[in-house]
C-alpha cells in the first residue's frame, strides 16, 4: 500500500515538472530575460535552504556536506578562494 503511493507521487511529480516544461516552451517564457532572472534567483534561494537544511542537525554527514560544498564553491574563477575562506 505504500509502494502505491510513493509509486504515485513519483509519477506526478514527473507529470507536473513535464507540465511546466511545456508550459514554457509554448508560451515561449524562456525569451524574456526578466523571467530568466527572477527564476535563477529562485533557484539559488531554494539551492540554499536546502544546504540549510542539510546542514541544520550538524551531525557527522552535515559536517562533510558543508566541507563538500564550501569546497565547490572555491572552483568559481576569481571569487571562489574568497568565498570560502
Amino acid at each position: 500500500e505504500y509502494r502505491l503511493f510513493m509509486l504515485m507521487e513519483h509519477q506526478y511529480s514527473l507529470f507536473v515538472f513535464i507540465y511546466m516544461l511545456d508550459e514554457g516552451i509554448y508560451y515561449g517564457s524562456y525569451m524574456y530575460m526578466h523571467t530568466w532572472m527572477i527564476g535563477t534567483i529562485i533557484l539559488f534561494l531554494v539551492m540554499a535552504t536546502a544546504f540549510m537544511g542539510y546542514v541544520l542537525p550538524w551531525g557527522q554527514m552535515s559536517f562533510w556536506g558543508a566541507t563538500v560544498i564550501t569546497n565547490l564553491l572555491s572552483a568559481i574563477p576569481y571569487l571562489g578562494s574568497d568565498l570560502v575562506q
